[in-house]
């Protein structure tokens, strides 16, 4: 299926499941859906000031009862899956309202949770009644196709968002106010409109540029104008006409920077080189048999390569780069190339994993005529 083939960047007017379902099939790389939360809110909110609480009292997001949203949340959910691709991921975010109806709905139809983000506000609106907790964090569900789908996770991209360390399933971010809150004549353009940074770490996370990302509850266009400024086609579906300007003129404001790979392609570079298996830096000379190395720069911690590539241990035990680390460090996983080091002349314990990026440039690089 070709891109050619799908409505790119653009926003589709009409019922979401009726949309979805004359797309192609498997066509989509992410999904992100912010679908109606069925508030069931009985009354007007007032402030202590007795001035009333812009609350969402949308007539699309009231449904007759739990069994009318339990079907609703069920069409949408499967015209998603067929659009989703199998390497593809969904994320869904809601409230104490509506999440866990939703996460049990995806479960039954064969989505496989992969986490579950708790997006903590920094600013949520109080609870002015004082008669529960103060709602301060939404949940977003993200889920692969399948169980053992393969998808996209710039994991080391997200490093830079949390002081280079794996990023936690606990996101602190504020709600959209102030000048980013879209407003016309004074009044709230869509009563949820969601931040831009929670849509950038969604985006940037669980796809790469060039991937469809379609929203199909679209509203102001948030997810529209995140992928637009990260180089990812979206498609938008919106039933309600007022929204879809908003969203249009948002989105035709934008003018991303140029696209450059070295700038906008947050994968790691490593995962997607050519693999060089260990023995080949045997055949090549870059290693050599009996040669020892030394784990995690620990000259008492030593193997020596076997002729066949594996390391034999003082302990006897014998293995893989990776089988031999795990056995050091007690059972856990361990990336043997991360990890051992060889004794080089010119530098003292160098990793072996440079020795891999040594093997690419000579051995695996177009050479010159």
């Amino acid at each position: 299926m070709t891109k050619q083939e799908i409505a790119l960047d653009r926003i589709l007017q009409g019922d979401c499941v009726e949309i979805l379902n004359s797309l192609p099939e498997k066509s989509v790389d992410l999904i992100f859906a912010d679908p109606p939360y069925n508030l069931q809110l009985q009354q007007e909110l007032f402030r202590p000031n007795m001035t009333k609480v812009d609350a969402v009292n949308d007539k699309w997001d009231q449904f007759s009862g739990f069994r009318a949203y339990d079907d609703f949340s069920r069409a949408w959910l499967q015209a998603c899956r067929r659009v989703l691709k199998d390497t593809g991921t969904i994320w869904v975010i809601g409230s104490y309202h509506n999440i866990y109806r939703v996460g049990s709905i995806m479960q039954d139809i064969g989505y496989w949770f992969l986490n579950d983000v708790i997006w903590v506000k920094t600013n949520p609106m109080p609870n002015f009644r004082g008669v529960r907790f103060t709602n301060a964090h939404e949940t977003l569900l993200w889920a692969s196709k399948a169980k053992k789908s393969k998808y996209t996770f710039n994991h080391h991209a997200m490093k830079g968002f949390n002081g280079e360390k794996q990023m936690r399933s606990d996101w602190i971010l504020p709600i959209c106010s102030g000048s980013e809150r879209i407003k016309i004549n004074g009044k709230k353009a869509h009563s949820t409109q969601k931040p831009e940074a929670l849509l950038y770490r969604v985006i940037l996370s669980s796809s790469n540029p060039g991937d469809i990302v379609l929203d199909p509850f679209f509203g102001s266009g948030t997810t529209g104008a995140v992928a637009k400024k990260l180089h990812r086609h979206w498609i938008g579906i919106e039933q309600e006409e007022k929204y879809i300007s908003v969203a249009q003129n948002r989105i035709d404001s934008i003018t991303p920077e140029p696209f450059t790979d070295e700038i906008f392609d947050v994968r790691d570079k490593k995962r997607l080189a050519p693999r060089v298996d260990f023995g080949l830096l045997l055949e090549t000379g870059l290693l050599a048999p009996g040669q020892k190395l030394y784990f995690r720069k620990d000259r008492s911690k030593f193997a020596q390569i076997k002729a066949n590539a594996k390391l034999r241990l003082n302990d006897g035990f014998e293995g893989s780069i990776h089988q031999a680390g795990k056995h050091l460090m007690g059972g856990s996983p361990c990336n043997g190339w991360q990890h051992w080091y060889f004794d080089s002349q010119e530098n003292g314990l160098s990793v072996i994993d440079e020795l891999r990026d040594i093997y690419r440039k000579k051995y695996m690089q177009p050479q010159a005529d």
